[in-house]
């Protein structure tokens, strides 16, 4: 997605993981009660993959309760801007990794892998890389891939190493780095973070490409080309925030023809925004569509992790960023289950 404050989280695959009970809350503090049924990481695991969330380090920090769904339901966390660059390096040549480090120590504790969340993206850049040069930007871009990248390196499973490089018309985006750098600073980005982590997966990520339209076209033939030159692309990052017009229903073979170009696949930031007020229906919708994209996931054997964009109502980026819709996750904003918890429960048992 564009211009958002708070966003990208996954299922990919699960072995070994910890069990925690799940929980849900009446108040900020509170201790959780728990929720009805099996939890999500556990079915997740039963079918070989990972269910994620995007979380944030103050939530986790101050609630709880919060904390307590974080580790108990998910097997996967995303940073939803703690590992952004305008809040890992605000000012140049200075590095503040506190809040991620706080996220991937709890996640580890939790027996969760990390999805790395974003090195190179148009949006959320710090102010200092506007009157960079060519030489500048590209030197700048570098090192902050090896630095943020080196700093996690062997404690983060996945990176989101490109974000969001295509248009909705199916062109390059015309961000500061294709401005400044050209095309290839797409490949540039990959082999910087390979050399940075060898060992993470390397994913690009986009939105509105769940469906074979122009922009999946040209993301598809941007991984043919980088495939092609030898840079290290592991997989493509399918956001999946949509609304009630529901899932493309091609997704599923949108999703086998990006695997058939060597690549893992992967949902990583999704959510169902619902217009204002929502009744009932459109919560029984919305559970259908939280169900379809699940369901088109699981039917590709190397769509291994599956993240929500967030978790609860309360902390959803979806009412600041667009007014009139909300209510787009699993839980409402006191943490009890809706229609489409229940569902993603459904969808994911035997």
């Amino acid at each position: 997605m564009t211009g958002r404050t708070t966003r990208s989280a996954a299922i990919a695959v699960a072995f070994g993981l910890a069990v925690v009970t799940a929980y849900t809350q009446t108040r900020p503090g509170a201790e959780a009660k728990p929720l009805p049924g099996t939890p999500l990481r556990e079915l997740a695991q039963a079918e070989g993959r990972r269910v994620g969330t995007a979380v944030q380090a103050r939530a986790l920090e101050r609630d709880r309760a919060y904390g307590q769904l974080v580790a108990g339901q998910f097997s996967s966390v995303t940073p939803e801007n703690e590992m952004k660059w305008d809040v890992v390096a605000p000012e140049q040549g200075t590095f503040e990794f506190g809040p991620a480090d706080e996220i991937v120590g709890r996640a580890h504790d939790a027996g969760q892998v990390v999805r790395g969340h974003t090195l190179v993206w148009h949006s959320q850049t710090p102010g200092w890389l506007g009157p960079l040069d060519a030489e500048e930007l590209r030197a700048a871009m570098l090192e902050h891939i090896a630095r943020v990248a080196g700093h996690f390196r062997g404690r983060v499973a996945t990176w989101d190493v490109v974000n969001e490089a295509i248009t909705d018309r199916g062109r390059l985006r015309r961000s500061v780095f294709l401005q400044r750098l050209g095309p290839g600073y797409v490949a540039q980005a990959f082999r910087a973070a390979r050399e940075a982590d060898p060992d993470a997966k390397l994913f690009i990520n986009d939105f509105g490409i769940e469906g074979i339209n122009p922009k999946s076209d040209r993301l598809y033939a941007l991984v043919r080309e980088l495939k092609a030159q030898g840079a290290p692309v592991d997989g493509v990052g399918f956001q999946m925030h949509v609304n009630l017009k529901g899932v493309p229903a091609d997704f599923a073979a949108n999703l086998r023809r990006f695997v058939a170009l060597g690549v893992e696949v992967a949902v990583t930031e999704a959510d169902v925004a619902l217009r204002q007020p929502a009744s009932e229906g459109d919560l029984a919708a919305q559970a259908r569509v939280f169900t379809d994209a699940l369901r088109g996931c699981l039917e590709v054997a190397k769509c291994r992790s599956f993240t929500f964009w967030g978790f609860t109502d309360s902390r959803s980026w979806i009412p600041e960023n667009q007014p009139g819709f909300g209510r787009a996750t699993l839980l409402d904003s006191r943490l009890r289950p809706k229609p489409a918890y229940e569902a993603v429960q459904r969808a994911l048992g035997p």
